[in-house]
């Protein structure tokens, strides 16, 4: 028992990979705030180039054609 006591403290201690995990961690977030950005902008522009199809459908309508 003492010695996976001694094995998990020493594990606990040691800061070699502490940085990697950080950049990884920071990595992490932005592409998380990337990919909610990107969405977002895709569905506004989706609405947008709907809006822009139904102006001309409605507008070939009204034209007769």
């Amino acid at each position: 028992m003492k010695a996976v006591w001694r094995k998990f403290t020493g594990l606990a201690s040691d800061r070699r990979g502490a940085t990697a995990i950080e950049y990884g961690l920071i990595m992490a977030l932005m592409t998380l705030a990337l990919v909610g950005a990107l969405s977002t902008t895709g569905s506004n522009t989706q609405d947008k180039w709907d809006g822009v199809a139904n102006s001309i459908g409605t507008s070939m309508d009204n034209a007769g054609a």
